[in-house]
């Protein structure tokens, strides 16, 4: 893994030159150069608000994918429209989780970001994520409740819920997280092969933030401004979402237990947040 340009060694060489030029691109000046990130946006109805998304992404972005959740409105259209080179797919299965999962596997870029399609995240952020990427951490986390982080959706209900379920986690696999339920993360694509998603709905993102610890990946978490969804409705409800978050968390407590029974090392996070444990 790289992020950095290496000149050609002659003038021979002036198409490589091009070609990992294409490649790699300047993103501020306080990130020069940055490796090629694909952002996933799953959505169904969602025509309202992707202009509102897609209007926040940095111009710099290798590629945006789309995964279409069978809309019955003008998504992909509003989509294409927005961004001419969206690269649209259709979702396999129904869930948020496998959404993700389509969406991931069309990914080409190294860098791999998640966004959700109600205009609730500020795709400006996208640099924060990167940065941190490229200067060390294999997962960067989006927090809500991280110093310089807020939210402008989410109940009382949902806070205490959040905060509950986190304090589990914490508690149970070693992590140091400020925020469990959040979908604003970004990692490197090599992450996927350490924690082989196999969740279809929306608790696939408290998944994606055990495994990252049970895989020993480095995490940062990257405070996050979560705004009110634009138009429409969430599908969010708080009872029945916790309680499939709740049992996400037993059951990869219970799979750790029984890796243990086995004789086998469980390979908690040496580092979260970049602190030594």
């Amino acid at each position: 893994m790289t992020s950095a340009l290496h000149p050609p060694a002659s003038g021979g060489d002036s198409v490589t030159a091009h070609v990992t030029a294409h490649r790699y691109r300047p993103v501020s000046t306080h990130l020069a150069i940055a490796p090629p990130v694909s952002v996933v946006i799953p959505a169904m109805n969602e025509a309202e608000n992707l202009p509102y998304v897609f209007k926040t992404l940095p111009e710099w972005i290798h590629e945006v994918v789309l995964v279409d959740g069978n809309s019955t409105d003008a998504t992909v259209e509003v989509a294409r429209e927005m961004w001419p080179g969206v690269k649209v797919v259709r979702q396999r299965g129904r869930g948020k989780g496998d959404a993700l999962i389509t969406g991931f596997a069309a990914c080409t870029g190294d860098i791999i970001v998640m966004v959700d399609a109600d205009g609730s995240a500020d795709g400006s952020e996208i640099v924060s994520y990167v940065s941190a990427l490229v200067s060390g951490a294999d997962f960067a986390k989006g927090s809500r409740f991280a110093n310089g982080g807020g939210t402008d959706d989410m109940t009382l209900v949902r806070r205490l819920g959040n905060r509950v379920l986190c304090a589990i986690v914490n508690r149970k696999f070693g992590a140091r997280y400020t925020d469990l339920c959040y979908g604003y993360n970004a990692f490197w694509r090599h992450c996927l092969d350490r924690i082989d998603l196999d969740c279809t709905g929306f608790e696939v993102e408290t998944l994606m933030n055990i495994r990252v610890v049970k895989a020993g990946l480095k995490v940062q978490e990257i405070p996050s401004h979560e705004y009110l969804r634009i138009h429409g409705t969430s599908n969010l409800r708080a009872v029945r979402d916790g309680l499939r978050v709740l049992k996400v968390i037993l059951r990869e407590r219970s799979n750790r237990r029984a890796l243990r029974r086995r004789g086998g090392r469980s390979p908690l996070l040496h580092t979260v947040s970049g602190e030594p444990r």
